[in-house]
């Protein structure tokens, strides 16, 4: 089923902008189309007339009385003076239960090879706002089977966190991880702007079957269009508010804001938005917190679930400053930084407790949690500050019975620390070990 054939006719009624008769194609800039002779609003569909088929295109700018098209796939067959037709707003994105176990692309349509989606439910892109008086606050914590997450950096229902990761660190793992142990009525998983060979890895062996039961994956890999790539970010977000709206806990995991933020510029620049950061136009830092905001807990007097979402952010060289980290560290609630240098020691997840952490962690767990929790942070701290001079013999056992402390207890955080990627370990078991752990420490405190 194409686009094309799961659009609505054209609300003419209120305040819907006219539309006019078809148009001619007059020019090609890259991925963009400029057509004139046609008038249509921003964000809303046109046929292109190609070699071989009518070609979707999405209205994203305008100057005087020319359209910039952006087409949802590639440009072959576009000839001059194709002609141009608006169609109106799309239907939006089938949604309900029948989605669960399935993978679909940026706009809806499957890619598993399991027949049509049949739902009676259709939702737009782009939802109402909730008034942030009326969110249900984050007072419960959210179990992800993660020990190192759980017990150090806990995470609350409805919380938005960003996973901040170079390459080949192991930030897919993690997310696999996740999803087999997070305990979450539905799990989302958006895979933008990936390799179309990881894809497949990712649903197979790290998801596996009892991960995809729960799940829905929207999938727009590399190779699809920037406007597949960010369509892709909205329909995970879609299909996140809709079973939050039945009550529902859901678990959301997009993989990667950043590549969000790069389908976004590519656009922006094609239309003539001159950059501002770094190559990274303004339209990138608005559109950025409007994603992220649709996340969190719903509204608590309608009966709404919560959305606690978990975005990866690649940060280019192992970067924590660049333009999209800084701006995603400031709008979310929170962050896990995963460090190259463990993942290269074999230290598997490779989470940097001391660069990560949880701004709601007070709010959902115990004082005694807490202090636990800082204990074993400072102590993993205290060697990693004084790593070198351990590693060279030049400190001497006994000058500080803090750095002693925290070298006997080096192994056992580290043992506590690691976690193979087919285990589950859940939220008490998480606190149990803490414990154990941190007694020796807070024994040595007083």
């Amino acid at each position: 089923m194409t686009l094309l054939k799961r659009l609505t006719a054209y609300n003419t009624q209120g305040l819907a902008p006219a539309m006019s008769a078809s148009g001619k194609l007059t020019r090609v800039v890259g991925l963009t189309l400029e057509a004139v002779g046609c008038t249509a609003a921003v964000g809303s569909l046109c046929k292109i007339q190609t070699q071989f088929g009518d070609m979707d295109a999405e209205v994203v700018g305008f100057s005087d009385d020319k359209l910039f098209l952006m087409p949802s796939e590639s440009l072959k067959g576009v000839i001059p003076g194709a002609r141009v037709t608006p169609i109106g707003q799309s239907a939006g994105i089938p949604v309900g239960m029948e989605l669960l176990g399935r993978v679909i692309d940026g706009i809806g349509q499957p890619l598993d090879g399991l027949g049509p989606l049949v739902t009676s439910k259709n939702a737009s892109f782009s939802a109402e706002r909730i008034n942030p008086m009326s969110r249900k606050p984050i007072r419960e914590p959210m179990d992800v089977g993660v020990r190192a997450i759980n017990a150090l950096i806990t995470v609350g229902q409805g919380q938005r966190m960003g996973l901040f990761a170079g390459s080949g660190v192991g930030k897919s793992v993690l997310l696999g991880m996740m999803t087999r142990g997070a305990k979450a009525d539905v799990v989302i998983v958006g895979l933008i702007g990936e390799r179309g060979r990881e894809v497949k890895e990712f649903i197979d062996e790290i998801l596996g079957d009892e991960g995809r039961a729960r799940s829905v994956v929207v999938a727009a890999p590399a190779d699809s269009s920037p406007l597949m790539r960010l369509k892709g970010c909205e329909t995970a977000l879609t299909l996140a508010e809709y079973f939050r709206d039945q009550g529902l806990n859901v678990l959301l995991l997009m993989d990667s804001l950043t590549r969000y933020a790069q389908a976004q510029r590519e656009i922006a620049l094609a239309v003539g938005e001159p950059p501002a950061s770094k190559g990274y136009p303004p339209s990138v830092f608005a559109r950025l917190p409007a994603l992220v905001e649709r996340a969190g807990n719903g509204n608590e007097s309608a009966g709404q679930g919560g959305i606690t979402a978990f975005f990866t952010v690649l940060t280019e060289g192992d970067d924590l400053q660049d333009p999209i980290a800084d701006a995603s560290r400031a709008i979310l609630d929170g962050h896990i930084v995963l460090s190259r240098q463990l993942a290269d020691s074999g230290h598997y997840p490779a989470i940097d407790i001391e660069k990560s952490i949880s701004r709601v962690m007070t709010s959902v767990t115990t004082n005694e949690h807490q202090k636990q929790a800082r204990a074993v942070k400072q102590s993993y701290a205290l060697y990693q500050q004084n790593h070198d001079l351990i590693n060279l013999g030049a400190y001497q056992s006994g000058a500080d019975p803090r750095i002693d402390m925290s070298i006997l207890m080096r192994p056992r955080l580290d043992s506590f620390l690691t976690q193979s990627m087919t285990d589950i370990v859940e939220m008490p078991m998480c606190l149990t070990d803490l414990a154990t752990v941190s007694a020796p420490l807070l024994q040595a405190q007083q």
